[in-house]
């Protein structure tokens, strides 16, 4: 048995060796913590839209956090990227032409549910007109389109096969105007600095640009292309393969929060039941902080059921193909994947509008 310096040195070791462990233990411990974590966040790509708001709703109402999963937003307008990369979980944006080119390189991206739709009354992405040519008769007519400096979101996107269908109204074709693409919010300082004519603009920059006195809204997009699907909720394929069970919790707290949306509308406007419930969180949520603003917007319609209009999606894919935009071969069909909420409602049930 040592004894005296030798014992002193001994029991030293030990300690400082039992630090050590203990250490490498708490090290160990807060990895797993930290990949168990990651494990129950998913990225969202928003698009600074009014179509964001059952995201918003989901997660202040606790539907995210009932699940067991957090969620994190990102602003973006190009998500197809990230989504193919793994960087990005789940996106909401258009169905684009860029969508459509990467499904048809392979890159696994997946359409799971409607985000925003035009049903009548829901004119939520109308074709405005700057207010001083409307006044002085300038632009009366859908033909008066001709010539015209018009912005739209982005080469490609959605809005453009919208644009399309109003074009076809005055007799015009997509080469007879001028396109320009910017993010919907600088719609409303082109429109105010008369830097364009007229815009595709969703809310709530349409609302916002109609109010500042710049443009008036010349037609709504349900008018123009009625059951139009304008926006999708997107997985990417590493969400879907690798953490489907948590790819399904956030649809479940998804539709829930899509189907609080519905019950808080009235003829096309945050007018229903649930409105002011709804309203406060969009003020907390974005940056329209005037509840008369959000009172003021046409509302996007938003499956409570969650598919989407597939006869849109494929007369859109048409169009950017006659635009010679898509580059490969592709379907919807190898695209839309409605096996998310097609659980979820066999779970919750069909929707029923809350009185």
């Amino acid at each position: 048995m040592p004894s005296g310096p030798i014992l002193n040195k001994t029991v030293t070791a030990l300690h400082s060796f039992s630090l050590f462990l203990a250490m490498i233990c708490s090290l160990i411990a807060l990895a797993g913590f930290a990949d168990a974590h990651a494990d129950t966040t998913v990225r969202v790509g928003i698009a600074a839209a009014s179509s964001d708001a059952p995201f918003f709703i989901a997660d202040k109402k606790g539907y995210f956090k009932q699940e067991g999963i957090q969620v994190t937003f990102t602003t973006l307008t190009n998500m197809v990227a990230p989504l193919g990369t793994g960087q990005l979980d789940v996106g909401g944006i258009s169905a684009s032409a860029a969508l459509y080119n990467a499904a048809a390189r392979g890159v696994d991206i997946k359409i799971v549910a409607d985000k925003g739709s035009t049903p009548p009354g829901h004119g939520y992405q109308p074709l405005l007109v700057r207010k001083d040519l409307v006044d002085s008769g300038k632009v009366k007519d859908f033909r008066d389109l001709k010539g015209l400096k018009i912005a739209g979101f982005a080469r490609g996107s959605a809005s453009t096969s919208t644009l399309n269908e109003t074009l076809k109204k005055g007799g015009l074709r997509f080469s007879d105007v001028e396109l320009v693409y910017m993010g919907f919010p600088q719609h409303v300082l082109a429109l105010q600095n008369k830097a364009v004519d007229a815009s595709m603009t969703t809310e709530p920059s349409a609302t916002k640009a109609v109010q500042s006195g710049a443009a008036v809204r010349f037609v709504g997009d349900d008018v123009i292309y009625p059951n139009h699907q304008l926006a999708v909720v997107l997985y990417g394929g590493d969400f879907i393969k690798k953490r489907p069970d948590i790819a399904k919790k956030f649809m479940r707290a998804h539709l829930k929060a899509v189907r609080d949306y519905n019950d808080a509308l009235k003829d096309g406007k945050l007018a229903g039941a649930k409105a002011p419930e709804i309203i406060s969180i969009l003020t907390e949520y974005t940056d329209i902080k005037d509840p008369n603003v959000h009172k003021a917007i046409t509302s996007n319609g938003n499956n409570p059921d969650g598919k989407v209009y597939e006869a849109s999606l494929k007369k859109d894919l048409q169009f950017f193909k006659d635009q010679g935009l898509i580059e490969g071969t592709i379907s919807i069909e190898q695209v839309v994947d409605h096996s998310f909420v097609d659980a979820v409602v066999n779970e919750l049930g069909p929707y029923k509008p809350q009185k």
